[in-house]
């Protein structure tokens, strides 16, 4: 087995595996939602290859071996495990994603409530709570509407993400998208994407928020990126 086999058999099982992360999180319902991981190998760490799940398969279902391999322009690569399914309808997105964004090594969509409930009021997630300025170190933003089907959806979470500190965008009327160095960080984000969106909507019933100097938040960002965990990077 050559490098960049092992390094797909290993993109494969953590891809799958981590499917069952949104359904611990509900974060998804039925179908919806799906995980992709950066295909790395080499000095560089970098190929051309991705993988994702299957479209419209249930999550009891999904395996290593149905997970797809793509190019980096969301074309299914012929002859690989899982080739003869359709993959998943946000590929393109997740596609345009990794050709334009480099570092990211793994990418991420759900329907989780909260979060969907801010995208349909088109409104950002404040930065009202230390988590958040920890995670995402900053306000999570908003993305424009796009429809599902082709690259619409990548190009607007490139456009919103690039230069901003948030792995997470909440794509207008749709839900959250978000980024990370690898496929587990992506979920990470997620999960503490969700989190956010439903802790500010409680406390926002309850009253004014109170906002958290800029300073501040910088000050939280770069303890939690830099000192935070231990030196072999637990946190993702």
């Amino acid at each position: 087995m050559t490098d960049l086999d092992e390094a797909i058999a290993a993109v494969r099982a953590d891809v799958s595996a981590l499917h069952a992360e949104l359904v611990r999180y509900g974060l998804v319902v039925w179908t919806g939602g799906n995980v992709s991981g950066r295909v790395r190998v080499g000095e560089d760490r970098s190929t051309d290859l991705f993988v994702i799940k299957p479209s419209g398969v249930s999550y009891d279902d999904l395996a290593p071996e149905n997970m797809i391999l793509c190019d980096l322009d969301g074309t299914v690569v012929p002859g690989t495990p899982g080739s003869d399914r359709s993959p998943s309808s946000d590929t393109a997105a997740h596609a345009y994603v990794y050709r334009n964004m480099p570092d990211v090594g793994g990418v991420v969509h759900t329907h989780s409530p909260y979060a969907v409930a801010w995208a349909a009021r088109g409104e950002e997630i404040p930065c009202v709570i230390t988590g958040m300025a920890d995670e995402f170190g900053g306000p999570i933003p908003v993305g424009p509407f796009a429809i599902i089907g082709d690259d619409s959806i990548g190009r607007g979470i490139v456009e919103t993400l690039t230069g901003h500190r948030s792995r997470a965008v909440l794509m207008q009327n749709h839900g959250p998208f978000t980024i990370g160095v690898s496929a587990k960080d992506a979920v990470k984000a997620a999960v503490m994407c969700e989190d956010a969106a439903r802790t500010v909507h409680f406390a926002r019933q309850g009253g004014e928020l109170i906002p958290i100097p800029q300073e501040k938040i910088d000050a939280l960002y770069n303890r939690y990126q830099n000192v935070y965990g231990q030196s072999t990077d637990a946190r993702r």
